[in-house]
């Protein structure tokens, strides 16, 4: 008598950490779990319609990449705030930042100050990032070039990528020593798993969860360092020093750059082979610093959203 081994496949579905919960995204519904104060799981619908099941055009290889990046923004900050309220933290936060100024303010703007804060961090947070990721690499190495003479002019892209990486790297690595960033960083591993221990054809229980790997192909932060590897290439044919108008021919190049990140995801995810493993590797190394081994409760919330959105016909499973 033999014993029937698990049907193994690759699925679509897929997912994301958040604040004490996780979402997961499948075909036709997307689920949001949360560990609430009480210990208990909550678990809702996430109503999103997908870029791409609204405009047919967007489907198609390199928009679908810069459509499917949209959709994680809009869902992202959907389900934090939902995470942020049913986990509790948003009760914390207004306990702990509550001040005298912060009365004045509400007192005085009332229901406009979430909105404007929430303008002026955004605002903040992307000029950061600008002159991080774009502007400090073309200025490190104008002044370089300018001590070494034209020699060096071909090492340009390489040394800003490069550069960014180690940028990516370093903040990766600092923010994953805060408590709360840490335990997301978890719930991450707890995703992965899942996902995993799904793909594997097994019950989704704790116990199998727990003996899967936390390093999955198709994760956001090996999409980060693949967009990273592209934009060296893709930087090679920006003929621009100036740091300004560098970084304005670059950001003219993210679709492109973003739709080509997807699209070698997309083939890693559903593929294994010299070439996928060759492409996946510095995404999967970059993981160490993102996705963390979880608890066994992290599991439990990330089963209870897996089992709401895998469908019943089967329509997830992809075919290599």
């Amino acid at each position: 008598m033999t014993t029937q081994q698990p049907k193994k496949c690759i699925t679509s579905i897929g997912g994301q950490a958040l604040i004490e919960g996780i979402l997961m995204r499948g075909p036709k519904r997307i689920e949001v779990a949360v560990r609430t104060p009480d210990g208990s799981i909550d678990s809702e619908e996430l109503k999103y319609v997908p870029l791409w099941d609204r405009y047919k055009i967007l489907r198609l290889p390199i928009l679908r990449g810069v459509s499917s990046f949209i959709d994680s923004l809009m869902m992202s900050s959907k389900a934090l705030n939902m995470s942020t309220e049913k986990s509790g933290m948003a009760e914390i936060e207004a306990e702990e930042s509550e001040s005298k100024f912060d009365q004045w303010l509400d007192k005085h703007l009332g229901d406009k100050l979430g909105g404007v804060v929430m303008a002026i961090g955004a605002v903040l947070g992307v000029l950061l990032a600008l002159l991080l990721f774009f502007m400090v690499p073309t200025i490190l190495f104008n002044l370089i070039s300018n001590a070494a003479g034209p020699s060096v002019s071909g090492w340009r892209s390489p040394f800003e990528g490069v550069l960014r990486l180690l940028i990516f790297i370093l903040y990766m690595g600092l923010i994953g020593y805060q408590s709360d960033v840490k335990r997301m960083f978890q719930y991450h591993g707890a995703e992965h798993k899942t996902i995993f221990c799904y793909e594997a054809g097994l019950p989704l229980t704790v116990e199998n969860v727990k003996k899967q790997g936390r390093f999955h192909p198709r994760c956001g932060t090996s999409f980060m360092v693949l967009m990273i590897i592209i934009g060296v290439f893709v930087g090679i044919f920006i003929p621009f020093s100036n740091p300004f108008l560098r970084t304005f021919v670059k950001l003219l190049c993210i679709p492109i750059v973003m739709g080509l990140g997807y699209e070698l995801i997309r083939y890693c995810g559903r593929h294994e082979n010299r070439l996928t493993h060759f492409i996946a590797a510095p995404g999967l190394w970059m993981q160490r610093l993102t996705v963390k081994e979880p608890d066994d409760s992290m599991m439990e919330v990330a089963i209870a959203a897996m089992e709401k959105v895998i469908p019943e016909n089967g329509e997830d499973r992809i075919k290599a």
